[in-house]
């Protein structure tokens, strides 16, 4: 459906404009300074991003499929090897020859919808929870089992099972289908050196048990955004950050000079990524309603949409927005990580990337919002009728992670309330972390209003 509303067509109609947020404490959003991007070809960034080595180590590829099995769909009609793998994972040919499959950046940062695979959009369903999948001993039988079999096969496995022994065990998230990015990316940067990123088995930075939440946000805002994460921590080239991955079985800064000279592609395909529309009848007269309250009452932080749109890149301390504080203070407090970035490889030549922590949280841009459930930086909101009113947010709610279902009138995955914490399986917002609260900007609209704008939002 085209879009709606945008603020220049609002202001020619006549309609006035009322400032609702008010900013406590004198503290105001503050703009994001844009960086320079390389530019690159999308089509060359798909390939590379769904067949090619940017991890140069991984499980060989007998042993996985002993292990894995064949993937009864193939989502991204690879050929070859690739044609036997789920999209999660990539076949790719080790520094020794041998074939490897390792895990791409399709884990986190593709999910499967209604039977249809959606590039970009950020895995829910992700279980960062399992201790079979990730417990430290499953590497190590691992390890032992190819040392036994072929000398060289373990050759090839060796990086991939070394880094995944060092840092599985830390990675355990408390609820199933969010994300715990931040932490690896810590772990690994801990066990490398920052100017030749060779591995040591000693950790160099200190980090706290704590595990914080993230869910992952879809692709196709980046190109709107001036920095990267939820608190807009990434700044400079977002291809450094997006080759970070790399990370996890890197030999040294020479191979990862040659997986970033694909990374300008691969950002030149993730602009190139467009929302998926709502799939159901809207409410097309209701919708102009809601998009004139969103335009009073949101899209001073969110920003406008339509034909001459535009993105504000606004971080909003959190005095403002109030919501779990937990993964800000973390990246900010993190100042051995941030140091060991902002002075390493990452951050040196003509295209740099650097850290810049920030008391609060980026508000995102929100097209294609209705498929981006759950809401808030870590999932803990099931709906968009629920962020709009947040006396309807569940304390403790579980989804079928099975079967899953959407509910195209509250706009997420239908959900059951508990009456109580249960294991993974249910999202428990008292644990440190994994709060509800804070973005209560819509309480204060009226029912119908919060229903006009849910209606306004299945089109953007």
């Amino acid at each position: 459906m085209k879009k709606i509303l945008t603020l220049g067509l609002l202001a020619a109609a006549g309609i006035a404009f009322t400032t609702v947020l008010r900013y406590p404490n004198g503290d105001k959003p503050v703009p994001i300074p844009a960086s320079p991007q390389r530019s690159g070809d999308a089509a060359t960034g798909y390939r590379y991003l769904t067949t090619g080595d940017y991890l140069k180590s991984g499980i060989p590829y007998s042993y996985f499929l002993l292990g894995a099995g064949k993937s009864a769909t193939n989502y991204l009609k690879r050929d070859s090897l690739n044609a036997l793998l789920s999209h999660e994972y990539t076949a790719v040919k080790a520094p020794n020859g041998e074939i490897v499959v390792a895990p791409n950046c399709l884990q986190c940062h593709a999910q499967v919808f209604d039977g249809r695979l959606y590039i970009g959009l950020g895995n829910s369903a992700i279980d960062f929870s399992d201790s079979k999948k990730l417990n430290p001993r499953t590497a190590a039988f691992a390890q032992a089992m190819i040392q036994r079999g072929d000398p060289k096969k373990y050759e090839a496995a060796k990086p991939f099972l070394t880094a995944m022994k060092a840092i599985s065990g830390q990675l355990y998230t408390q609820v199933r289908g969010v994300n715990s990015a931040d932490r690896l990316a810590g772990l690994l940067v801990a066990h490398r050196d920052p100017q030749t990123l060779r591995w040591s088995d000693t950790s160099s930075i200190e980090f706290s048990s704590a595990v914080i939440p993230t869910d992952t946000p879809p692709w196709w805002l980046l190109k709107k955004k001036h920095a990267m994460f939820y608190n807009g921590f990434g700044r400079g080239d977002f291809g450094r950050f997006l080759m970070a991955s790399n990370l996890l079985t890197v030999s040294d800064s020479s191979e990862a000079r040659e997986v970033d000279s694909h990374f300008n592609d691969v950002l030149a395909y993730i602009y190139s990524i467009r929302p998926p529309r709502y799939p159901a009848p809207v409410n097309t007269a209701l919708a102009r309603q809601g998009g004139v309250v969103f335009v009073q009452n949101c899209s001073k932080c969110h920003g406008n949409y339509g034909e001459g749109g535009d993105y504000p890149n606004l971080l909003i301390p959190e005095s403002i927005i109030r919501t779990d504080s937990l993964l800000y203070k973390s990246n900010y407090q993190s100042t051995q990580f941030i140091d060991w970035f902002n002075n390493s490889w990452f951050a040196q030549g003509d295209h740099p990337a650097r850290l810049v922590p920030f008391n609060g949280y980026i508000a995102p841009p929100l097209d294609g919002i209705w498929i981006t459930a759950p809401y808030l930086h870590n999932g803990s909101v099931p709906t968009l009728e629920s962020l709009l009113d947040s006396r309807l947010r569940p304390t403790y709610w579980s989804r079928d992670f099975n079967n899953p279902r959407y509910d195209y009138e509250q706009v997420g995955w239908k959900y059951t309330r508990e009456e109580g914490p249960r294991g993974t399986a249910v999202y428990n917002t008292t644990l440190p972390g994994y709060g509800n609260y804070g973005h209560t900007f819509g309480d204060r609209l009226s029912d119908h209003d919060r229903k006009a704008v849910i209606e306004y939002l299945k089109t953007l």
